[in-house]
């Protein structure tokens, strides 16, 4: 059977590359919107965290009706560290859409994207997007990704894919890149016609996968996946398998079946070969489980998401301060909370640490590790950080570590700094090409532990006008030992609250994290010191009146404006001795060991 009224269909790009803002377009244009209807910008970005960041961490599934045809939509996070999320939604569709921006062409990520795509056999349509940017160079874009396929060892009929020029902003696209359509059209005839329609048996007994798990207050957890052959249908009985556990089978009952229209769901009573559906009705469901007919399970192969690269502890609150702004900060509600986020996210690890208030939670990427702490602080979770860890692999006896490859694309003026700071971060340039007069683009193959930190730096270097993007590049031979950081910590010395006097006496010791009236506790870091040493301060110091006035005696006290972190900056400052402390009001920074005297002491120990 063949579904001629279907098409299933992925968009898959670099992050910033505009992907979800094209998806704006077409929903627009599909007629999911009333002509007055008044929409945000990235509607599809729903997440707070989604919008105030500006990228996309949950893939999310939308459809339009063209010519009365359905085209389900799947709308794909850019961000490297959220590749998990593209590799399980590339199987519930058909082909994939390659977003790449005029100006910047094929980034790191777009090669990981349509590396997986070309792997799986899907068809792939190019749009050259942005090309009404003033730096747009689209023909030279053209030739830089089908360079692409060649690397990736596309087939004869992936490298005779359509390219479309397009304006995602505008939704306007065109078979050339000097005129502009005023719509989308060409895009949704391209899909249309290059996209294989889904194809499976309608009278063999059901088979589901399942890619992806939402969950929801009223009827719990909900699968969401593609009909590969047979019919669902509402209040049928079904059987879940999993392909890497085989034998193993568990019962359960389609309670509610929905299909995606436009931004909602709505209730179906059944559903075919190639429907994309939403079911209710089993709580143990998840990603990669297939659903089948009570007689005949018979799993279906899922694919294997790449392995985390880093590592952080996540432990129980300790310091004087805890309990003050959390609701959840017992070690059960932790467990609980991160147990459950690995039923939705298919490339994070938890595992138990070394004591019963210690989780070690595998991830990514520092992005998405960051996410998921941001996540739980605002769910009211209380918790402290260690700083990240990259997981070392023996490789035919030898320790290897994993590796990046790094694009940093800034203004001529800055490249030396980016080689400087790169190269004594161990890392090997691969290439270094101009992009047009004023800006350059270097490309480094570096150890993943090297990169941490260094973002920041080159914000600074680069007077806030570097673009940085990685990906994991797979693992090498260990580089040897460096120096992540070059400054040390101040700490405070006593309990207390920051005053103007004892902050004015302790700035001229480095930069201070904190301003007047902070409530701080020992071993509190307040501030950075410039040289590698700690240096404990009295930020409480109060100012003793004396029986003589003079004139000037009383003087204001002028304070530097304190430097405050952000959640990312604040995991890549802490060294292997200190963490974060996070709550839903505060982001502290702590010394493992808060006693100044039994700091020290250990110290002198080791010496």
């Amino acid at each position: 059977m063949k579904r001629e009224d279907l098409r299933n269909v992925a968009i898959i790009a670099h992050v910033d590359h505009g992907k979800t803002t094209l998806v704006d377009e077409m929903l627009k244009q599909g007629g999911i919107f009333r002509e007055n209807q008044v929409t945000t910008e990235r509607v599809m970005d729903s997440g707070a965290l989604e919008r105030e960041r500006g990228i996309t961490i949950l893939a999310k599934n939308t459809s339009v009706h063209y010519n009365g045809i359905k085209i389900n939509i799947i709308d794909t996070p850019g961000h490297a560290d959220f590749g998990g999320e593209v590799e399980r939604i590339l199987k519930m569709v058909n082909g994939v859409v390659l977003l790449v921006d005029a100006a910047e062409g094929p980034m790191p990520q777009t090669r990981f994207v349509l590396s997986k795509a070309l792997e799986m056999n899907h068809r792939v349509i190019i749009v050259i997007n942005k090309v009404d940017r003033p730096d747009a160079r689209p023909h030279e874009v053209v030739d830089e990704v089908l360079e692409l396929f060649l690397d990736l060892n596309a087939t004869d009929e992936q490298f005779d894919s359509p390219v479309i020029f397009c304006n995602g902003r505008a939704g306007t696209a065109s078979l050339s890149p000097d005129h502009q359509e005023e719509n989308l059209k060409v895009l949704f005839e391209a899909i249309i016609n290059h996209i294989p329609c889904p194809e499976g048996d309608e009278t063999a007994p059901l088979q589901l996968l399942v890619s992806s798990i939402d969950y929801n207050d009223y009827v719990g957890r909900i699968g969401i996946g593609r009909i590969e052959r047979g019919v669902i249908k509402t209040g049928q009985d079904m059987m879940m398998c999993n392909y890497h556990n085989p034998g193993v089978t568990r019962r359960g009952k389609i309670v509610k079946l929905m299909q995606i229209d436009g931004l909602k769901r709505v209730d179906v009573d059944s559903a075919t070969v190639g429907d994309i559906v939403c079911f209710s009705g089993a709580e143990d469901i998840e990603i990669g489980d297939t659903v089948t007919a009570v007689d005949t399970p018979e799993p279906l192969e899922f694919v294997k998401v790449s392995e985390p690269t880093m590592e952080m502890t996540f432990s129980v609150n300790d310091s004087p301060f805890a309990g003050r702004e959390g609701k959840y900060v017992t070690s059960r509600q932790l467990r609980e909370r991160l147990y459950k986020e690995l039923l939705r996210d298919v490339s994070l690890r938890v595992m138990d640490g070394e004591t019963t208030d210690q989780f070690k939670v595998l991830g990514r990427g520092e992005m998405h590790l960051s996410i998921l702490i941001e996540t739980m602080r605002r769910e009211g979770y209380e918790l402290c950080c260690s700083t990240p860890r990259v997981l070392m692999k023996t490789i035919e006896g030898k320790t290897c570590e994993p590796m990046e490859l790094v694009t940093v694309d800034v203004p001529n003026e800055y490249v030396g700094a980016v080689m400087q700071k790169l190269g004594a971060r161990k890392g090997e340039m691969l290439s270094m090409e101009p992009l047009g007069d004023k800006r350059t683009k270097v490309e480094y193959n570096i150890p993943a532990r090297c990169l941490i930190g260094y973002r920041s730096e080159l914000m600074t270097d680069s007077h806030g006008e570097g673009i940085i993007n990685s990906i994991f590049n797979g693992y090498e031979p260990f580089k040897g030992e460096i120096t992540r950081r070059f400054t040390g910590s101040l700490i405070a010395s006593e309990d207390g609250e920051a005053t103007s006097y004892g902050l004015f006496n302790a700035q001229d010791r480095g930069t201070m994290f904190i301003g007047v009236q902070t409530p701080v506790y020992e071993g509190m870091i307040v501030g950075e010191c410039p040289k590698m040493v700690d240096i404990a301060v009295n930020v409480c110091k109060k100012k003793h009146l004396t029986a003589i006035r003079s004139a000037g005696a009383d003087e204001a006290l002028r304070l530097v404006p304190p430097k405050v972190f952000s959640l990312e900056e604040a995991i890549e400052f802490i060294a292997d001795d200190e963490l974060m402390e996070v709550t839903p009001k505060s982001l502290r920074l702590r010394k493992k060991i808060l006693s100044n005297a039994l700091r020290l002491k250990t110290v002198f120990k080791k010496d």
